[in-house]
């Protein structure tokens, strides 16, 4: 089975880039993220026509998220629980089901969490946008929990908005005090990851270089300038079916790309 992950960054303005990837990759199964439209007004035959099965979690203009498969998907919720007043369209989940067993799989697109506000003694402001990436990945940790008490195999995949190492950046220096990767931020997900989670990519490969954003501006793309924020984490049960994870990184050539490329994984499923 292969899974993947990829910000579309508007399916209105991406949506012929989109198509192009389904049709060359051919994932069974993969999370969309900034979809940037409400249920009702997505595309649905763009996806649909394409022989795949598809659930959204939409929110006019920003945000959103979907899960497309050519299996279908089953227990599908939507929305990170924890605060019912949190209005922001970013969690899916889903499960599929093959003849070797089912896969549960969640799409997220965490917070940017930018600009970093914090108080006189360091501590984010109440209310700011740094405080709610920090209370939304509390949460998150919280469901994840949850989760991984199925015992099954878990794929939590999407834009993390988070660099994890020094590695991951071409430029490290230059976001030292940006949101995606401040102390904080990497604290919090490496506690996610010390759940019990494997990040495929590096499961895979080593060293840096390797990244899934580049900037519209400035030509980042063709300086290679980029991050790495899009990842797949998987359990130890999905862990253990993995055979490959790699970075689309020719998609962000293409006409009228997404700033982010996508992030696929194979699993023995």
């Amino acid at each position: 089975m292969k899974i993947a992950s990829f910000n579309i960054n508007g399916i209105k303005a991406r949506g012929p880039a989109l198509v192009r990837w389904l049709e060359s990759a051919q994932p069974d199964l993969a999370v969309l993220q900034e979809i940037k439209s409400t249920d009702d007004t997505f595309p649905r035959a763009l996806i649909e026509d394409l022989g795949y099965n598809l659930e959204t979690h939409g929110q006019k203009g920003f945000n959103g998220v979907a899960i497309v498969s050519k299996l279908p998907l089953e227990d599908v919720t939507r929305g990170l629980p924890g605060d019912d007043s949190d209005p922001q369209a970013r969690w899916i989940e889903a499960t599929v089901s093959t003849e070797q067993g089912a896969l549960r799989v969640v799409g997220l697109y965490l917070p940017n969490g930018n600009p970093v506000e914090l108080e006189g003694d360091g501590t984010p402001v109440a209310g700011g946008k740094y405080a709610y990436k920090l209370a939304w990945m509390a949460r998150m940790e919280a469901r994840l929990r949850e989760l991984l008490a199925l015992e099954m195999p878990l794929a939590v995949m999407g834009d993390y908005n988070i660099i994890p190492q020094t590695e991951d950046a071409a430029r490290p220096d230059a976001w030292r005090d940006d949101a995606l990767f401040r102390l904080p931020s990497r604290k919090a997900y490496r506690r996610i990851l010390n759940l019990g989670f494997t990040e495929a990519f590096r499961a895979r490969t080593q060293g840096g270089g390797h990244y899934s954003f580049w900037d519209y501006q400035a030509g980042a793309f063709e300086r290679n300038d980029g991050i790495r924020i899009d990842h797949i984490l998987l359990n130890a049960y999905a862990a253990d079916l993995l055979q490959d994870c790699r970075i689309d990184s020719d998609v962000r050539a293409g006409e009228k790309p997404s700033d982010h490329v996508p992030i696929w994984a194979e699993l023995a499923l």
